[in-house]
C-alpha cells in the first residue's frame, strides 16, 4: 500500500545511495532501480496508488510524481558534476597536443584532374568550363559533324528529347565530350588561343571494367600563326612524361577524328611491363592515351577564323583511363563505389 511515509522512505534510501555515487555507472543502476519501468522502487509506488483510498488517490499521485521529477532532477545534477570531476582529474596532461578530427580527402580522380591543369597552366594554358547541357550544334555540327555524319555513330548520344521532332542543331543533349567549350571559346575569343577544358561528360556506354557511362574528360585546343604539327607532339610528349615519367616512350599512331586532320593517337612505353610486352598492353609494348590532331579548317570557318592565316592542335584524353595507368586499377568501377579501403589508398 501506498502513503506518504513510504514515499518518504524511498525519498531517503535514494538520497543515501545517491550519496555514495561515485561514477556513471552507479547513477545508471540507481536510475534503474528507482526509476525501470519493469521493478524501479518509484514506477512500483506510481502503480500503487491506483489501490490507494479514493480520497487520498489526487494527493498520494502528486507526491509520487514529485519524487520522481526531483529522482530525475538530482541524477542529472550528479551526473554532470561527475563529469566536471572527470575533467578536472590530475591525471590529464593539458598541455598535450590535441586530436585533429579524422578529415576526408580529394578523390582520386581530382587528384589527377588537378595534376594535368597545373601541367598546362605551368604551360601558359587557361583552364575554361562549360556547361554539361549541350546542343547539338557545339556539341556536333560545328565540329564538322553533321546529322548525316556516320562518326556520330561512335559517340552514343544522351539525347534528352527525339532528335527526330526537334530542329537538328538546337537537339539538346549531354554533352559526349568537352570540345563544345572549344567552339564557345573560339566564337568569342580572337587567335591566339591556348586552353584546355576540363569536365564531366556522358555516353551511352555499358559499365564494366573499362567503360562508364559518365567519365571525366580534358580536352586542349592551342589556335595561332604558324602552329605545327611538331607544337602538338612537344606538347603531348612533355605532358606524357610529366604524368609518367620522364623515361616514357611515346610514339603518335595515324587514327581518325572529324574535327582534326591529319589525327594522331598518342601511345606511352606499358606502365606495367615498359615496353617488353604483357597482357596489359596485349604483347605490343604499348598503351593508348589520348587522341591528337591538327585542328580541321571546317572547324575554324564555323568560328569565323581565317583558314589561310591560323592554324592549331587538339587533342583530349580521359581522366579515369590515365588514372587507371598511373596507379595501376584494372577495373574502373572503383572510382565510383565509394569504397573507403579503395580511396584511401591514395595521397591526400
Amino acid at each position: 500500500m501506498t502513503d506518504a511515509a513510504a514515499l518518504d522512505r524511498v525519498r531517503a534510501a535514494f538520497l543515501d545511495e545517491l550519496a555514495r555515487a561515485t561514477s556513471d555507472a552507479d547513477l545508471r543502476i540507481l536510475r534503474d532501480r528507482y526509476l525501470g519501468r519493469k521493478s524501479g522502487a518509484v514506477t512500483a509506488l506510481l502503480k500503487a496508488v491506483a489501490t490507494a483510498p479514493g480520497a487520498d488517490r489526487p494527493l498520494l499521485g502528486r507526491l509520487a510524481n514529485e519524487l520522481k521529477r526531483d529522482i530525475e532532477r538530482r541524477l542529472a545534477e550528479r551526473l554532470a558534476a561527475l563529469g566536471t570531476a572527470a575533467i578536472r582529474r590530475d591525471d590529464i596532461d593539458a598541455t598535450l597536443p590535441g586530436r585533429e578530427p579524422a578529415l576526408g580527402r580529394r578523390h582520386p580522380l581530382t587528384l589527377l584532374r588537378d595534376r594535368v591543369e597545373d601541367i598546362f597552366l605551368r604551360m601558359g594554358y587557361e583552364v575554361v568550363e562549360g556547361p554539361e547541357l549541350e546542343d547539338d550544334y557545339h556539341n556536333f555540327e560545328a565540329l564538322n559533324m553533321p546529322a548525316d555524319h556516320p562518326a556520330r555513330d561512335m559517340q552514343d548520344t544522351l539525347y534528352l528529347a527525339d532528335p527526330l521532332e526537334t530542329p537538328t542543331h538546337t537537339a539538346t543533349l549531354l554533352r559526349t565530350h568537352t570540345s563544345g567549350m572549344q567552339i564557345r571559346y573560339m566564337q568569342a575569343h580572337q587567335p591566339p588561343v591556348r586552353i584546355i577544358s576540363p569536365g564531366r561528360v556522358y555516353r551511352r556506354d555499358n559499365l564494366d571494367l573499362t567503360h562508364t557511362p559518365m567519365f571525366t574528360q580534358v580536352e586542349g585546343l592551342v589556335v595561332g600563326e604558324g602552329i605545327t604539327l611538331a607544337d602538338l607532339k612537344g606538347t603531348l610528349a612533355t605532358c606524357a612524361r610529366e604524368l609518367f615519367g620522364p623515361d616514357t616512350g611515346v610514339r603518335f599512331r595515324p587514327s581518325f577524328f572529324p574535327y582534326t586532320e591529319p589525327s594522331a593517337e598518342l601511345d606511352i612505353t606499358c606502365v606495367r611491363c615498359q615496353g617488353r610486352g604483357c597482357a596489359v598492353c596485349k604483347r605490343t609494348g604499348w598503351l593508348e592515351v589520348l587522341g591528337s590532331g591538327m585542328v580541321h579548317p571546317a572547324v575554324f570557318e564555323a568560328v569565323g577564323y581565317d583558314t589561310e592565316r591560323f592554324t592549331g592542335f587538339a587533342f583530349g584524353m580521359g581522366i579515369e583511363r590515365v588514372a587507371m595507368l598511373c596507379h595501376g586499377v584494372e577495373d574502373i568501377r572503383q572510382f565510383y563505389e565509394n569504397d573507403l579501403r579503395f580511396l584511401e589508398q591514395f595521397p591526400a
